[in-house]
C-alpha cells in the first residue's frame, strides 16, 4: 500500500482545462445525487412497493447496458468533448422536464419512469465521453491516476452534500425544488465546458461502421486478460453489490421507520466513505499491487454490508455504510485507473464503454433482481445474499488475478515488465 501526499493530493489542479471542468462539474453533481435521492424516496412514498422502485431503478440505468458501447465507439470516431457537452445540455433537459412534472403537480410513476429511461439514454453517451476526454483535460498524462481520483473524490463529496440537503428540502417543500435546483446545477459545468479549450485532436479517418468499431474493441480485450478480467470484476460487482442504493429508501422507512432525512444519512454516511477512499487513491502516487488492492476492498464493501443488513440501529448502520463507502470507492476508482492507464488512447472510448457497461449496465439487472428479492423475502435477507455474493466474487477473482500473473510471466514477460504493478 502506499502512503497518502498531502501535497500531491491537487496536483492534476495545475491544468487549466482540468481545473475548469472539476470546478463546473463539482456544483452540477451536487444537484445530481439530489435528484437521484429524490427520485427514488418518491417513487417509494407513492407507490411502497419494493417491486416498482427496483423497476424504476432498472429503467432508468438498462439503456447504459444497451447503449453504452455505441456511444464508446462513437466518442473514439468524433469530438468527445462535444458529445459531453450535448449530453450534459440533454441532462438539463431531461431535469427541467422532472421539476416542471413534480411542481406541476402532475406526475406519476410512469412519468417519472419515462424520465428516468431518458436520463439513462443521455447518461450512455455521457459516461464514456466523460471518462476518454479526462486524459485531454491535464497537461502531464503522468497525472491521469491523480485526476481520476480527484475526479472521484469531487464526486463523493456531491455524494455526502446533496442528499443531505435533498433530504432537508423534501422534508420542508417537497421532491420538486430538488429537480429545480438540479437543472439550475447544470449551468456552471456547461459554462466550464465552454471556457475549456482542448487542442481538436486528429481522428484517424476509418471506413468502418461503429458496430465494426465494437467488434474491434471486442478482439482488443480479448488481447489483454488483465483489462478483461478488471471489466468482468465489475460487471459482478455492480451486480450483486451496487444496488445496495436500490433498497436504502426501503431501509430508512420500514426498518430505521424514519423520513427523507433519515434517507440522506444513510445515503451520506456512503458518500463519506467513498470521499475518504477517493481521498486516498488521490493522495497515493503509486499504488503496488494494485488489483489486489481492488479485491481486499470488495471484502471490506461486502463485509460492510453484511453487518449492516443485521443492524436495527441508525447509528451503528451508519458507521458500518461508511466502510462500505470505502471499500467501494477504491474498488471502482483502482479499477477505473487501471483501465484507464493500460488501455491504447485509440481504443479507450470503445474500452470504456464496456467499462461503462458493465458499471452502469448490471446495476440496473440487479437494482430489478434485488427490489423483486426485497418485495418477497425481506430486504434485510436480500442484502445478505448481496453481501455473499460479493464475498464470492472477490474470492473467485481472486484467484482469476493470480492465474493472469502467471500466464504474463511465462507468455507475456516484456509486458509484465512494462506493468509491474499488476502483480498480485
Amino acid at each position: 500500500m502506499a502512503s497518502v501526499n498531502i501535497s500531491a493530493i491537487f496536483r492534476s489542479l495545475r491544468s487549466r482545462n482540468f481545473k475548469l471542468y472539476f470546478a463546473g462539474q463539482s456544483i452540477s453533481l451536487i444537484g445530481t445525487w439530489m435528484q437521484r435521492l429524490a427520485v427514488s424516496w418518491l417513487v417509494y412514498d407513492i407507490t411502497h412497493s419494493a417491486f416498482l422502485l427496483g423497476l424504476v431503478m432498472f429503467a432508468g440505468q438498462i439503456p447504459a447496458l444497451i447503449f453504452s458501447p455505441y456511444g464508446g465507439a462513437l466518442t473514439d470516431r468524433h469530438s468527445r468533448y462535444k458529445i459531453l457537452l450535448i449530453a450534459q445540455v440533454a441532462s438539463m433537459i431531461q431535469a427541467g422536464l422532472l421539476a416542471f412534472m413534480i411542481l406541476g403537480g402532475f406526475y406519476s410513476t410512469t412519468g417519472v419512469l419515462l424520465l428516468s429511461i431518458l436520463l439513462g439514454c443521455i447518461n450512455a453517451f455521457d459516461i464514456p465521453s466523460r471518462q476518454s476526454l479526462m486524459i485531454e483535460l491535464i497537461d502531464d498524462k503522468n497525472d491521469l491516476p491523480n485526476a481520476i481520483a480527484l475526479n472521484s473524490s469531487m464526486v463523493n463529496l456531491a455524494r455526502l452534500i446533496g442528499p443531505v440537503v435533498a433530504g432537508l428540502l423534501i422534508s420542508w417543500v417537497g421532491e420538486g425544488m430538488c429537480f429545480l435546483i438540479n437543472t439550475i446545477s447544470f449551468i456552471p459545468v456547461i459554462g466550464s465546458l465552454l471556457l475549456i479549450n482542448i487542442k481538436p485532436k486528429l481522428i484517424e479517418k476509418t471506413t468502418s461502421s461503429v458496430w465494426e468499431g465494437l467488434k474491434e474493441g471486442y478482439h482488443y480485450l480479448r488481447t489483454k486478460p488483465d483489462l478483461t478480467l478488471m471489466i468482468l470484476l465489475m460487471t459482478c460487482v455492480s451486480f450483486s453489490l451496487m444496488p445496495i442504493i436500490t433498497l436504502l429508501p426501503i431501509f430508512a422507512k420500514d426498518i430505521f421507520k424514519g423520513n427523507a432525512a433519515t434517507l440522506s444519512y444513510l445515503e451520506g454516511a456512503i458518500g463519506l466513505g467513498a470521499l475518504g477512499g477517493a481521498i486516498f487513491l488521490a493522495g497515493a502516487k503509486k499504488l503496488k499491487n494494485l488489483p489486489k488492492t481492488i479485491i481486499f476492498s470488495i471484502f471490506i464493501f461486502a463485509g460492510s454490508l453484511l453487518f449492516f443488513s443485521f443492524i436495527p440501529w441508525l447509528g451503528l448502520s451508519l458507521i458500518f455504510l461508511l466502510f462500505a463507502g470505502i471499500g467501494q470507492m477504491i474498488q471502482i476508482s483502482g479499477s477505473n485507473s487501471f483501465i484507464q492507464t493500460h488501455v491504447d488512447d485509440k481504443m479507450r472510448g470503445r474500452v470504456i464503454s464496456y467499462y461503462a457497461m458493465a458499471f452502469q449496465g448490471m446495476m440496473p439487472i440487479g437494482s430489478f433482481i434485488a427490489g423483486f428479492s426485497a418485495n418477497h423475502i425481506g430486504v434485510q435477507n436480500t442484502v445478505i445474499i448481496q453481501s455473499g455474493l460479493g464475498l464470492i466474487t472477490g474470492t473467485i477473482f481472486y484467484f482469476l488475478l493470480k492465474k493472469v500473473r502467471l500466464k504474463v510471466v511465462f507468455n507475456e514477460r516484456t509486458a509484465l515488465r512494462e506493468n509491474p504493478e499488476f502483480l498480485i
